[in-house]
């Protein structure tokens, strides 16, 4: 372990003992939304939010103090961590350990023929979301021609290339300022897989994540809820998947959409 009285630990440090669980996986609570959005509105939300399954293990949704929760386990290692074969080391204490295997458990969201898993009235349920009549699978529904994403460069912070704003999500993760060693942990995590972290208030943390929707078709651009209903006439896909960002902010590299592709 370095001598902590003549190395200065780096700003956030969390305060490890040993090296544990924490070294590769961190459990959390995100927050989904207001319950005053109404039930519609909040099915869509945690549908999005819960079909980012990639690096995000999601547990059970729960209410509380006026708003929707859900249990989750963020999968992106500490930036100190080093792999050693079956060892592994912190860059940071010094720390020498085998760490435990982290099974994670199937988190299946397209299952056979017309059926998904989604969040419906704030609990997660398996549904028959037909085609609705006439629609065109893998077009925006902006556009009627074929995906405009399907060849598009757009990448993610980690530089893969394609579907980007369905490889990466916005989290907030529930961490009050008296949680300073959670505060810590979320922020010693390996960048870019979650990084550009900043308090949004007394209770909770904002940050970017790389994590892709399980709703992916096997071309990785294509969605697999685009064009599909639920059983009361709403779009299976999430609302927010349809909704740009504002004067073109928010876009990636890339971008199909930015403003100098609109422009030619």
């Amino acid at each position: 372990m370095p001598d902590l009285m003549t190395k200065p630990l780096p700003m956030w440090a969390p305060p490890c003992r040993q090296m544990g669980r924490q070294c590769r996986s961190l459990p959390v609570t995100l927050r989904v939304g207001s319950l005053e959005e109404g039930v519609t509105s909040l099915d869509h939300e945690a549908t999005w939010l819960m079909g980012h399954t990639a690096q995000i293990t999601f547990g059970r949704l729960w209410a509380g103090e006026g708003d929707l929760y859900v249990d989750a386990v963020l999968h992106v290692p500490c930036r100190w961590l080093k792999a050693q074969g079956a060892m592994a080391s912190c860059g940071l204490y010094g720390f020498t350990s085998s760490l435990p295997v982290v099974r994670r458990p199937a988190q299946p969201r397209k299952l056979r023929a017309h059926r998904f898993q989604v969040v419906d009235r704030q609990r997660i349920a398996i549904r028959h979301l037909p085609m609705a009549p006439l629609a065109r699978p893998r077009t925006l529904p902006v556009l009627q021609t074929a995906n405009p994403c399907a060849a598009a460069p757009c990448q993610t912070a980690d530089h893969r290339r394609g579907a980007a704003c369905c490889r990466d999500l916005q989290v907030e993760i529930m961490c009050t300022n008296e949680e300073s060693r959670l505060e810590a942990l979320v922020r010693s995590r390996r960048s870019p897989y979650l990084c550009k972290i900043e308090r949004a208030g007394d209770f909770s943390l904002e940050a970017e994540m790389i994590s892709a929707c399980g709703y992916l078709e096997d071309d990785g651009v294509g969605c697999s809820l685009h064009g599909r209903v639920r059983k009361d006439g709403r779009p299976a896909k999430p609302d927010l998947c349809s909704e740009w960002p504002p004067k073109n902010r928010g876009l990636h590299p890339g971008c199909v959409f930015g403003p100098r592709r609109r422009r030619s």
